[in-house]
C-alpha cells in the first residue's frame, strides 16, 4: 500500500474571522481544538512540529476545515480535529479527535500515535 498523503485537519476556519472565532471559544472554554494545541504554540507553529513534519513517509500536511477539498470534507465532517491518510485513492482515519486529545499538546506522543498508526494500517 502507498501513502499518497497525510493530512491533519484543525478543528478550526482558517479565515480570519474564523481564527477569531476559534481564539474567543477556547478563551470562553467553548471550543477546543486538540490538533492546534499539539502544533502550535501561544503565537506560532512549534519548532518541534516543523520537525515532526518530515519523519512520516509523506510530510504531513495541515489544513483548517474551509480549506479542505469536497472528498476530504465529506470523510472528515464531524470528525475534526482528526490526521488521515490518502491510501490507493481512499481516505483513512488515522488518528480521532479522542486520540489527538489523549496526547496532551505533545508532539513526542502525537508522533508516537501517529508512528503506530501507520504501522497498523500499512501492515493491514
Amino acid at each position: 500500500m502507498k501513502v499518497h498523503r497525510i493530512v491533519g485537519v484543525y478543528h478550526a476556519e482558517g479565515s480570519l474571522l474564523g481564527e477569531l472565532r476559534y481564539l474567543v471559544g477556547k478563551w470562553r472554554g467553548t471550543t477546543s481544538c486538540a490538533l492546534c494545541d499539539i502544533t502550535h504554540g501561544a503565537l506560532a507553529e512549534k519548532a518541534a512540529f516543523r520537525a515532526c513534519r518530515g519523519r512520516f513517509v509523506v510530510p504531513i500536511e495541515t489544513l483548517h476545515l474551509d480549506e479542505q477539498d469536497g472528498a476530504l470534507r465529506a470523510f472528515t465532517a464531524g470528525k475534526t480535529a482528526c490526521v488521515v491518510a490518502l491510501i490507493e485513492g481512499r481516505w483513512t482515519m488515522l488518528l480521532d479527535r479522542t486520540t489527538l486529545e489523549q496526547c496532551q499538546g505533545s508532539v513526542e506522543r502525537f508522533s508516537d500515535a501517529l508512528s503506530r498508526a501507520l504501522g497498523e494500517v500499512l501492515l493491514s
